[in-house]
């Protein structure tokens, strides 16, 4: 205890700035590994830290025994048990994106009307439908399982290929970082989430999830039982959209301000909101079910 006192009469700005630094990384951790289960590792980890702490300043000697010997076994076995979110969120901090050749604005505003329109046609037809748009993150090990097309972005190719007769609608379109139709019928990973925003949740929602969780990218879902469409983006599903809200939600997400080209109407505000909530707010406050 007069340890601590002698600490706390000593404190000076200079610490007070290095406690500030401190708790800002802390603040930016969390913000990089929410809505992962390695979010609750890092909360664990802080425990542990605050445990030590108690220890050294009380001489709790059985307590620090303890601890030290569990963060030995722990460090160990943490990299295998939450290898899926450690590496999600090493790449998520990694990822800048200054060196990433991306599509000009134009081609993406091109690419977003695109698929807003082939997925209001596809809802109408309660066709099902996949379409992922990469962004920083590149999506090379996921184009090549599927069949390469490298075309231009349009509404009626989409169409076709989600057409339930045809070869290629029974997987995921990728949109690549170039703004290109890379390849259809690729097969995505499933959300590893065990906290999904519906139990019942079908195989695309759940690979929408699963490619939202191990990058960037945007997933665009239509689903084939009820014909909603959903959006898909860090760890995160936005349901119910009608075509309105979801052109203003892609041109958030997709690096476009909110109606750039067309009149700004209600729909489209309320659609600007809800992405700028998305990029928040945990799997479970989304609303409504996919």
């Amino acid at each position: 205890m007069q340890e601590l006192l002698w600490i706390l009469g000593s404190f000076t700005l200079r610490d007070a700035l290095d406690v500030t630094l401190v708790a800002l990384l802390i603040f930016a951790i969390m913000l990089v590994l929410r809505g992962s289960l390695a979010l609750s590792l890092a909360r664990a980890g802080f425990l542990v830290v605050g445990l030590l702490l108690v220890a050294s300043i009380f001489g709790f000697q059985a307590l620090n025994w303890l601890i030290t010997n569990a963060v030995v076994v722990l460090g160990l076995a943490v990299p295998v048990i939450f290898q899926p979110e450690l590496r999600r969120a090493l790449e998520r901090m990694g990822r800048g994106g200054w060196f990433v050749r991306t599509a000009p604005n134009n081609d993406r505003d091109l690419v977003i009307q695109e698929v807003v329109r082939a997925a209001e046609r596809l809802a109408e037809r309660r066709h099902g439908a996949l379409i992922v748009l990469a962004r920083a993150s590149a999506l090379d090990e996921y184009i090549s399982t599927g069949v390469r097309l490298n075309s231009v972005v349009r509404a009626e190719l989409l169409l076709t290929i989600f057409w339930p007769k045809t070869e290629l609608h029974d997987g995921a379109v990728i949109v690549d970082q170039s703004a290109h139709l890379a390849s259809a019928a690729c097969v995505l990973p499933l959300s590893a989430s065990r906290n999904l925003p519906n139990p019942k949740m079908g195989t695309r929602h759940r690979a929408a999830l699963g490619i939202s969780e191990v990058s960037d990218a945007i997933c665009v879902v239509v689903s084939e039982e009820t014909g909603r469409i959903s959006i898909a983006h860090d760890s995160k599903m936005t349901t119910r959209l009608d075509a309105e809200r979801l052109r203003g939600i892609l041109q958030v997400l997709y690096g476009l301000k909110p109606a750039a080209r067309q009149p700004l109407t209600l729909d489209g505000l309320r659609g600007w909101v809800e992405a700028r909530l998305a990029q928040w707010m945990p799997v479970h406050q989304q609303r409504g079910k996919a």
